[in-house]
């Protein structure tokens, strides 16, 4: 049997990808409640906002003021999303306020250029300089390759051409790198074999993320597979929000509530309060004013306290 392991680290990016895909503009007082609340339920690592163009995304135009405002316990690390160095330099503006950045390019030539206007080539440039200034003004850098499992444009991403830009992102400064499931096209086969060939080829010192979409239902399938290879860092988003708004039908990424709630069923501990992290997606649900992807908040956490034939018996009971 494979040694799956014992514990997980989580970041919860949905205070950044999730609000941005919302069509609406969330109140900054929202924002920050939500944040605050998702700190205090035992997540380590939380993705806040965002420094893009206000222009381009509004919905996270409050950067700084969100970081000026969240109030972050000691024992949780605070990531921004960084475009490029113009990004970079209004982030430093909250230096203090966040500890960890992130860069994304695409693995794929269309998507890169649908999404940000660039070539591979042309963000690698530019992200080596943001790395290596981030790490100057003494911050923890992650690097995200998005469709790195298949483009919507371009259909199958050769597994060599991301483990290349991956390589690059490591020497340029880039300490862990995230592998993105951006339109929700990967399958645990593909899942295992690609962790086990990346695990070769970056080596032991560099921490493997990975970021699934639930677009076909196949988002934990997928964990499972990552974590049959030993990663054992993830991000996922409260209530499944989120998603990529390039090509049309890519839906939210794994619920943070689904991931926790399986991995905690199978003996994995995440350091997180489920309960806690259900509260979470539940204020997010009012604010929103919809309902939420996520199936944990829809039918609760498993009530072993009960016995599985009380839960069985409810399921019974609504035509189940």
């Amino acid at each position: 049997m494979t040694q799956l392991p014992k514990s997980v680290r989580i970041r919860e990016v949905g205070p950044r990808d999730g609000f941005q895909n919302e069509p609406e503009v969330i109140a900054t007082d929202d924002k920050v409640r939500l944040v605050d609340a998702l700190m205090r339920t035992g997540v380590r690592r939380i993705e806040a906002t965002s420094f893009v163009r206000a222009d381009v995304i509004p919905q996270l135009a409050d950067a700084e003021e969100v970081l000026t405002r969240i109030d972050r316990p000691p024992d949780v690390s605070v990531s921004v999303l960084i475009p490029n160095e113009r990004g970079l330099q209004n982030a430093l503006v909250c230096h203090g306020r966040f500890q960890e950045i992130n860069v994304f390019l695409s693995a794929s030539e269309t998507h890169n250029r649908r999404n940000v206007n660039r070539s591979i080539r042309e963000s690698l440039v530019g992200l080596e300089r943001v790395l290596g200034h981030a790490r100057e003004e003494g911050l923890r850098c992650e690097a995200v390759i998005s469709v790195a499992f298949g483009c919507p444009y371009e259909g199958h991403v050769a597994p060599e051409r991301v483990l290349d830009i991956a390589g690059q992102l490591v020497r340029a400064g880039a300490e862990e790198i995230g592998f993105g499931d951006t339109t929700g096209m990967a399958n645990p086969v593909q899942v295992r074999a690609f962790f086990e060939q990346a695990r070769a080829v970056l080596g032991a010192d560099v921490e493997l993320t990975a970021h699934f979409h639930n677009t076909r239902g196949q988002g934990l399938a997928n964990v499972l597979a990552a974590l049959e290879t030993g990663v054992d860092s993830f991000e996922s988003s409260f209530g499944e929000l989120g998603g990529c708004p390039v090509p049309p039908g890519a839906t939210g990424n794994i619920a943070t509530e689904d991931l926790v709630s399986m991995l905690h069923e199978m003996g994995i501990a995440t350091g997180i309060d489920l309960e806690a992290l259900l509260d979470a997606a539940r204020a997010a649900r009012d604010v929103l004013g919809r309902p939420l992807g996520s199936h944990t908040l829809v039918a609760g956490p498993v009530d072993w306290h009960h016995g599985r034939r009380a839960q069985y018996g409810r399921r019974k009971d609504a035509g189940g």
